[in-house]
């Protein structure tokens, strides 16, 4: 019989501040299923999540001497570390950037995968012309003369970032135009 190990939440923290490795598997055994739900319901993304999760439980070996006991059980602690995490990886301009490079990647592919169209049937390249000229040159290499976004990129010596910026701004802004 294995003999499974419980402790009070004042032993589990005077141990985590001793830095017993065995009182940290035992939070995150124990912890880690609740933070990750908490983290998960701010980011809506289970890989990222994870990620999130594993920052969380270093902040915390690093940090445990900051909790107060008077301020608060170690759960509640623990949740807003996490909850307060899964925001900050929200507003970080990484993960923002990261979004609008997915989107437009997603939408990119979905329109390679389709059927050809006659565009000029559809009147689509007039509506096209309809767009800012910086929009409209990029729309013109990647949609109808079939040039993937890093061709573009150096073919008009302007960062690739700048090139998907574009076309998801000008893919809106042609999108507005149809809805009229």
């Amino acid at each position: 019989m294995s003999q499974t190990l419980s402790y009070t939440e004042s032993e589990l923290i005077a141990l985590l501040k001793q830095r017993s490795q065995a009182s940290f598997s035992y939070l995150y055994d124990n912890y880690a299923a609740a933070l990750y739900s908490v983290i998960f319901s701010v980011l809506q993304d289970k890989e990222l999540a994870n990620d999130v999760l594993q920052e969380v439980f270093i902040k915390v070996w690093k940090q445990i001497d900051q909790y107060n006991p008077e301020k608060g059980r170690l759960f509640t602690w623990l949740v807003n570390i996490s909850r307060n995490a899964g925001i900050d990886t929200l507003r970080s301009r990484s993960y923002q950037d990261q979004q609008q490079n997915r989107e437009l990647t997603s939408n990119v592919d979905t329109a390679a995968g389709s059927t050809h169209i006659e565009t000029d049937k559809i009147g689509l390249r007039k509506i096209v012309n309809n767009l800012k000229e910086e929009y409209k040159v990029l729309v013109e290499l990647a949609y109808f003369q079939g040039y993937t976004q890093d061709e573009i990129s150096k073919f008009l010596n302007i960062p690739l970032g700048t090139v998907k910026t574009r076309l998801r701004s000008a893919l809106i802004q042609l999108k507005d135009f149809l809805k009229k």
